[in-house]
């Protein structure tokens, strides 16, 4: 059987954690592309261009297969490292999650840097609407205006998302549906041209 959901949230969330005077703010995006990442951090390191480190971690794709974790200037695998293991242990994609840290003057070591890190990408991920979406395919078909009550006959049964429709001497529709179901979709309209 195909994979074809996906967890993700739905809105930006913040988190907040501290540790001895050291603040750990963090933020919680949905992103599709790594353009979005780039923009993104570009904000919050202007936003907070007073902070000690801007670090984050993301990851994209419904297989989960890309993503990166970035310590800023941190001790390695101490800032990073955590935020994505939070990303991990909540089975997420298209995320980013930065986490801003002002330091407070004392030295937390790295296991206590892991902790905060983790912590602050923990609460930001507790305060967003988590929620599973589906992989969806795009299938295009073309046909005679003839067919059109066949093919719309096909298009309600099976309920994908009609993503555009050009009507003329040839039609053509393109229509995505959850990825499971598209080649059920794929050979139901090529029956009416050849059925």
């Amino acid at each position: 059987m195909i994979n074809d959901e996906y967890r993700t949230i739905a809105t930006t969330s913040e988190g907040f954690y501290s540790e001895k005077r050291s603040k750990f703010l963090a933020f919680a995006h949905h992103v599709e592309t790594l353009d979005e990442i780039k923009t993104l951090l570009e904000g919050y390191r202007k936003k907070y261009y007073d902070a000690r480190h801007v670090c984050y971690a993301y990851m994209l794709g419904a297989e989960r297969t890309e993503f990166r974790a970035n310590d800023d200037g941190e001790p390695s695998s101490t800032a990073g490292k955590p935020i994505l293991g939070q990303i991990n242990s909540n089975e997420l994609t298209n995320i980013l999650i930065v986490v801003v840290r002002y330091y407070g003057g004392v030295n937390l070591g790295t296991s206590g840097l892991i902790i905060a890190y983790r912590e602050a990408a923990s609460d930001a991920i507790a305060h967003a609407q988590v929620e599973t979406r589906q992989v969806e395919e795009v299938v295009s078909y073309d046909f005679p205006y003839v067919m059109m009550n066949d093919v719309m006959r096909i298009v309600k049964e099976m309920n994908p998302r009609i993503v555009s429709q050009s009507y003329d001497n040839t039609c053509q529709i393109q229509l995505s549906i959850r990825k499971s179901e598209a080649n059920q979709l794929r050979e139901r309209l090529n029956k009416l041209s050849f059925g």
